[in-house]
């Protein structure tokens, strides 16, 4: 297998040429902002909003940082003003169910109306009422029906008194009613003067006294009736006149909203409540905004709560929108996605009614669209059902937590649901999205398509175009300093950065909108008008600044000798290995050692790691394929007669990952042959079973970890890295690894097999495979081969010795 060649410096860092750039600086880009990169998410995100059928709602998933959010409002910023504008909703009172509030639908703008000419009728029924029952013709009329009560009344107690003076009896009124006396020549006779009468004349008076009084009996009892035919004939003239007084205010209200059938019906229900209360609007004790206002939120009495139910609650009002309502809502909490119904104290007693119903962010885009958080959404205590029920119900239907959950106990209010109509969007990871759509059997009903963000994009020259495009845009919202095109150049190599490949762009806006904030802070403290590649470089090497102190510590640590790191000498059984640590959004590379042991043995390789529970599974698997490629490589027809141990040496915490496994097979394979390996070269790459080195992640932070301790320790020419030569085009090395490959003082070597790795590392040719499968002797195979024999032939010598000396004892 040939050699490798050494990378040269132009293949360690791609550079973006600013002369592609047609401008000096960013402010002679027209300031519009496109998103680059995701097509197919953009496309989602317009089938979804376009298509018309329950059930299309939109989840936009991909790490947090790419745009998601900016991406779906750019696009119903194009969607939502060519929309039919929604109608307006509100509660009234319901006169017939109270507590069951009405929803009104009316066009938009017609809900402030309706308060308001609802507010201007209470007022004129004010004055319209006394003004009515304080009139001649109603005196007159009122003053009839008594003055008739009365004279009825009259008729017969002095048809009554008139049979009784015929008789010689008198009716007398008394404070305690009526009684009757026996009379002689119009003076009523005395008890004394009664008694000394004839028996007969006695019994005669007597009889007619008893019969006066079933008369009189009979007449009272007959009072009561006209007095109710009196109230009966009162209130149908209150009636009247009260019917007469509302009747213009509410014919012109009706003109005013005939094309509206609901309110034509509230209409109705306020004038029959009106007419049957009008008593409420002849007292003046407060003025009638006071009385109108007043409700569960204030005390001004039962009079005041009394006038709440005539006014209207506006839960939606459209008036001044333009096209459909976009809604992102920041808190999705129960409450606030499906409104509320509030409560206040009142002598120690929770009250409350229709004008305390609160509405929701669903209320709000109802007939639009609402975005939502997915990861805040399902933070929140019971929002995720609610949604869940809005969206599949289609309705809005408001619930009192507090009542639903018996946390309140007091009588609370069902109002009657209003028709929902949205489109809903929710934003969040990728895991959110496949773990709802695993464990929830509503998820994939409800949410049909699926905006896929892209976390990368290719490197060209549109999409650099659209980096500018968005530093200029960002220059212009926040008032920076724009950028030079060398600036936007170096913005574009740290986008590939991020991006951890030559040929691609992160598509995480956050970061790179960090990043241009931070320039411009430089471009400030060095009091220069445009924000140059020197300022983004200095943002750039400041942000790893403040990130590096336990990356530091570390390097420390091997300098000192804590940590145990060999970049000078030769060692048996010994590599360097690179890994990667995370530390919140930073990542850092830092060598290893690790070691090999070999035994005659069972064939097996030992996974300390593994062995004690600090390997990970995918680390473990890597170990095993050593042991398939040791088997099938060195002893395919004879036993493999070796135990072997690998370890990182000095690792406390857990090892995770196949990106070493290369690395633990060159120390196995160099504990096996006895040859040496170089420990000025550190070895990054996972391996299949048949010696393939395949790639592996963060090969930038792993070669820049083992660069920065050489570096200390000193360069003197040979110190290097191996990876994988897949990954050749992630490289974006660090300029002054770059320069120092330059000048000879660092190496990058791609390995694509096994035996290339072994050459470098060792120095002994790998050698080629005969086609009977022997190897080249000398060749680090035929070592490995034929100490493997040894071992072999040794075990079988201990197995027919130990045979024989059984054989002995028996």
């Amino acid at each position: 297998m040939p050699r490798p060649e050494k990378l040269a410096p132009g293949q360690l860092y791609n550079h973006c040429d600013h002369g592609q750039f047609v401008f000096e600086t960013t402010a002679e880009l027209d300031g519009t902002t496109e998103i680059a990169g995701q097509k197919r998410a953009l496309d989602a995100i317009r089938f979804g909003m376009g298509i018309r059928h329950d059930g299309f709602n939109l989840f936009a998933l991909g790490p947090s940082g790419t745009g998601k959010q900016s991406a779906v409002l750019h696009s119903l910023s194009g969607l939502a003003p060519g929309a039919p504008c929604p109608d307006d909703w509100c509660y009234v009172y319901n006169f017939e169910k109270p507590r069951h509030p009405r929803a009104l639908r009316l066009p938009p703008g017609r809900a402030c109306e309706l308060v308001s000419d609802m507010e201007h009728l209470v007022e004129a029924l004010f004055s319209v009422m006394p003004a009515a029952f304080s009139s001649e013709e109603y005196q007159s009329r009122e003053k009839e029906i008594n003055e008739s009560f009365q004279e009825r009344q009259d008729t017969v107690i002095e048809e009554l008194e008139e049979d009784a003076r015929k008789r010689d009896i008198a009716l007398i009124r008394t404070p305690g009613g009526f009684a009757f006396a026996p009379v002689k020549k119009g003076e009523v006779i005395k008890p004394d003067d009664f008694m000394h009468l004839k028996q007969e004349e006695r019994d005669r008076i007597e009889a007619e006294m008893v019969r006066l009084k079933d008369a009189l009996q009979s007449i009272m009892a007959q009072i009561p009736k006209l007095q109710r035919e009196r109230i009966e004939k009162l209130k149908e003239l209150n009636r009247d006149v009260a019917g007469f007084a509302l009747k213009p205010l509410v014919t012109e209200l009706r003109s005013k909203y005939e094309t509206l059938p609901g309110v034509l019906s509230h209409l109705d229900a306020i004038e029959n409540d009106t007419i049957g209360n009008f008593d409420q609007f002849l007292e003046k004790e407060s003025s009638p905004q006071e009385l109108f206002m007043g409700g569960a939120t204030s005390t001004p009495g039962a009079r005041g709560r009394f006038f709440v139910r005539y006014r209207v609650n506006v839960m939606i009002d459209n008036g001044h929108s333009k096209g459909a309502p976009v809604v992102l809502e920041d808190k999705p909490s129960c409450q606030n996605l499906v409104g509320d119904i509030e409560h206040t104290s009142q002598m120690g007693t929770l009250v409350t009614d229709f004008t305390l119903i609160k509405p929701g962010a669903l209320h709000r885009a109802n007939g639009g669209y609402l975005v939502l958080d997915a990861r805040r959404l399902l933070f929140e205590p019971f929002a995720w059902e609610a949604l869940k029920k809005a969206i599949r119900t289609r309705q809005i239907r408001i619930e009192s937590l507090g009542q639903l959950f018996s946390m309140v106990s007091t009588v609370s209010l069902e109002p009657e649901p209003i028709p929902l109509q949205v489109k809903v969007i929710l934003l969040g990871e990728r895991m959110l999205y496949y773990l709802l759509s695993t464990y929830d059997p509503d998820f994939a009903e409800l949410f049909k398509v699926a905006a896929d963000f892209e976390d990368e994009m290719e490197r060209n020259h549109d999409n650099h175009l659209a980096y500018a495009r968005m530093i200029g845009s960002i220059a212009v919202r926040e008032k920076l300093h724009h950028f030079d095109r060398s600036a936007v150049a170096r913005v574009v190599e740290h986008g590939s950065r991020l991006a951890g490949d030559a040929t691609k762009l992160t598509t995480h806006l956050q970061g790179i909108c960090d990043l241009v904030h931070e320039a411009d802070y430089h471009a400030s403290e060095a009091g220069r008008n445009r924000v140059t590649a020197v300022d983004v470089q200095a943002a750039v090497e400041a942000q790893v600044h403040r990130a590096t102190r336990i990356q530091e510590r570390v390097r420390e640590a091997m300098m000192r000798g804590t940590i145990l790191i060999d970049t000078a000498s030769e060692r048996t059984g010994q590599v360097n290995g690179l890994a990667v640590y995370s530390l919140g959004d930073r990542n850092f590379g830092r060598p290893s050692r690790i070691t090999a042991r070999v035994r005659m043995g069972k064939g097996e390789v030992i996974d300390i790691e593994r062995e004690v529970e600090m390997g990970g599974p995918i680390h473990s698997k890597g170990v095993l394929i050593l042991s398939g490629f040791l088997g099938a490589r060195y002893a395919p027809e004879i036993p493999l007669s070796l135990s072997a141990t690998l370890v990182f040496e000095q690792s406390y915490g857990g090892v995770e990952g196949d990106s070493a496994s290369s690395a633990e097979l060159y120390a196995l394979l160099s504990a096996i042959s006895g040859v040496p390996i170089r420990q000025w070269l550190a070895v990054t790459g996972s391996v299949n079973q048949f010696g393939e080195v395949q790639a592996i992640g963060g090969v930038n932070e792993k070669i820049e970890g083992f660069f920065d301790l050489c570096r200390e320790r000193g360069l003197d020419g040979r110190h290097g890295v191996l990876i994988p030569a897949t990954n050749v085009q992630n490289l974006m090395l660090r300029d002054d690894i770059v320069r120092a490959v330059e000048e000879g003082m660092f190496s990058v070597w791609p390995v694509a097999h096994i035996d290339q790795g072994l050459e470098l590392l060792t120095g002994v040719p790998a050698g080629e495979q005969a086609p009977d499968g022997s190897w080249p002797p000398g060749s680090i195979n035929a070592m490995i081969v034929d100490r493997l024999g040894a071992m072999a032939k040794k075990q079988q010598e201990f197995a027919s010795d130990h045979e024989d000396e059984k054989e002995s004892k028996r």
